[in-house]
């Protein structure tokens, strides 16, 4: 192994783990938007509406500084902008309906289910094999999560199913972004293929701004700007890009084991900063969670 081909392996072990400790305040930053009387379509919305412009600035620079022409012909653009709507668009808005019902806790928890759906849409899809030890896997990172959920429906008595059921659709469509995208990031470069992506989702997060929102009734004090501008540079651009590239130099399954932190980040903070409850009932499920899904990508790497 060559000196180079190790600092490249570093260097993408530290953008996801970087990526995934940014990724992991998304839902902190988001409790805090919700405090300030924020709801899911409009923290979408201010959300991508804040991201595009920055997307747009570093597309403009990428398409105008790369040495090589990049062939976007028209079908892969279509691509690009269907998996924009499913990965970010899709994937957010029903993540962000779902965090109005439930502790970040358990939201981060559910969505960090989504390999094993990548897994079985790859069965279905493509025809990968469905082994024991995934099915196996599948049924402690599941029953993890059925133990979390009871543990909250006590402590809370919110619409707790509604909401975990809105994530676990959150984590479905990320999960076939997840599997279409690979061969476009590889095409494409990381910077590219996820600024394109981003664009598409920030234009259907307008439309759908355009449609729901009453923008006269929407008042923002300074704090919420606040916590709008740390959730798009710091939650959503840095991390969108750091987490492609590490994809890009380590590869989905490294990646996804260094991204078993996410979990850990999200429940300290979410215990720390807002005042969650965390029992031994939900330490178990969780572990059992993390413990299912590390069989599953540790197999993989």
């Amino acid at each position: 192994m060559t000196t180079a081909h190790t600092k490249n392996i570093w260097i993408g072990f530290a953008l996801a783990a970087f990526g995934t400790l940014l990724f992991s305040l998304k839902s902190i930053f988001i409790k805090f938007l919700y405090q300030q009387g924020l709801d899911a379509d409009s923290v979408l919305v201010l959300r991508m509406a804040l991201a595009l412009p920055i997307y747009a600035g570093i597309l403009f620079w990428l398409l105008r500084c790369r040495p090589q022409k990049v062939a976007l012909d028209f079908s892969t653009l279509r691509t690009i902008f269907l998996l924009g709507f499913l990965g970010y668009y899709l994937a957010s808005l029903l993540d962000l309906m779902g965090l109005e019902l439930i502790t970040a806790q358990l939201e981060r928890l559910s969505l960090f289910t989504y390999p094993f759906m990548v897994a079985v849409i790859g069965y279905f899809l493509f025809n990968e094999p469905l082994t024991r030890r995934l099915i196996v896997s599948l049924v402690i990172t599941y029953s993890g999560l059925l133990l979390v959920m009871g543990q909250e429906l006590q402590l809370t008595g919110n619409n707790v199913l509604l909401g975990v059921a809105l994530v676990l659709g959150s984590a479905l469509s990320f999960s076939f972004y997840v599997l279409f995208s690979k061969r476009f990031i590889k095409k494409l470069g990381s910077l590219l293929f996820t600024s394109l992506a981003m664009i598409a989702s920030s234009i259907f997060g307008l439309i759908h701004g355009a449609v729901v929102l009453d923008w006269n009734a929407l008042t923002l004090n300074g704090i919420t700007w606040l916590w709008l501008i740390m959730l798009v540079v710091f939650s959503t651009v840095i991390p969108s890009f750091m987490m492609t590239e590490a994809i890009n130099r380590i590869g989905p399954a490294q990646t996804g084991i260094v991204g078993m932190l996410g979990p850990i980040f999200t429940i300290v903070l979410a215990v720390y900063l807002l005042d969650e409850p965390f029992t031994l009932m939900i330490a178990l499920g969780g572990l059992m969670i993390l413990m299912g899904v590390f069989s599953l990508v540790a197999k993989k790497s």
